[in-house]
């Protein structure tokens, strides 16, 4: 098979002289407490065939959601390098979200937005509440997407607010953040529920990402990411699901060419077409690249 051309759903930059991630001083961050530019992310994929990225918001200080927004944005719109398109932060949970959002309606390169649900911050139900709602359903006006990101026992919350929003089209992101430690599976039934559920609504997508962060540093290998894989593949179907870099995150187990390595592995028995799609043309298609 001809190699595949990759999209990159889910690329991160930070610079830590513009912005402050307040969640690297989380215990077990210190190989992320640098800052990560583009020149970076091209050195960390020099082997890899990616033609297009779409920047993943990095959780910054609220306070500097406008400041990323218009960084990336700006970065979208230069022609030396990938970034084709972006998903921003926001709070959409605050009275405020959409007048933030006001300012950046309009720009071609802006596809979503994303709110991290799962830091120990942020309670369980939170986006459920009328106003979360309401303005995840203004992003459906705009034709703007929603990135699920949460606690893996968490996701039937995310078909109530699916089922709230029948306009906005979702991602659920890093295969819905389902640890591939043994030990760690204690949430196992309601992740699978949820994310059988959310298969159900056909404007839910699933990213393949972040999942190799879970894995045992140094040791790990392609098999143990595969059954949780499988699963999101299985269940969502080859038309609705795409590849996410999740780099430099990924760099806590993994090298991006590692991780893309791994799961090049793990879908090598599929069809030629159902690995085009994976990593190329779903995300083409959804995000108007």
């Amino acid at each position: 098979m001809d190699q595949v051309p990759v999209i990159d759903t889910h690329q991160h930059l930070w610079d830590l002289d513009l912005f402050e991630l307040p969640w690297l001083q989380l215990p077990g961050m210190d190989v992320l407490r640098r800052s990560f530019r583009m020149s970076d992310y091209r050195e960390a994929t020099r082997n890899c065939p990616v033609a297009k990225t779409v920047y993943m918001e990095v959780n910054v200080h609220p306070d500097l959601h406008p400041k990323e927004a218009r960084y990336v944005l700006e970065l979208c719109a230069q022609s030396d390098n990938p970034m084709s398109g972006a998903v921003i932060g926001g709070q959409p949970g605050e009275a405020g979200f959409e007048s933030y959002l006001e300012e950046f309606l309009g720009n071609p390169f802006l596809k979503g937005v994303r709110s991290i649900l799962h830091d120990p911050d942020r309670p369980r139900g939170m986006c459920l509440t009328p106003q979360f709602k309401q303005n995840i359903q203004l992003l459906g006006q705009h034709d703007l997407s929603f990135d699920l990101c949460m606690r893996p026992a968490e996701y039937l919350d995310a078909v109530e607010l699916v089922d709230a929003c029948p306009e906005t089209r979702f991602i659920v992101d890093h295969c819905g953040n389902m640890s591939v430690q043994p030990d760690q599976q204690e949430a196992r039934a309601e992740w699978e529920s949820g994310l059988r559920q959310l298969a159900e609504r056909e404007q839910v997508m699933c990213k393949i990402s972040g999942i190799v962060a879970t894995a045992t540093p140094e040791t790990w290998k392609p098999a143990d990411l595969k059954q949780n894989i499988d699963f999101c593949l299985d269940t969502f179907g080859e038309d609705r699901v795409f590849f996410g870099g999740d780099w430099p995150v990924c760099t806590l187990t993994a090298t991006f060419e590692t991780w893309y390595e791994a799961l090049q592995w793990i879908v090598q028995d599929r069809s030629e077409a159902f690995q085009r799609k994976l990593f190329h043309d779903n995300a083409e298609a959804f995000y108007r690249l």
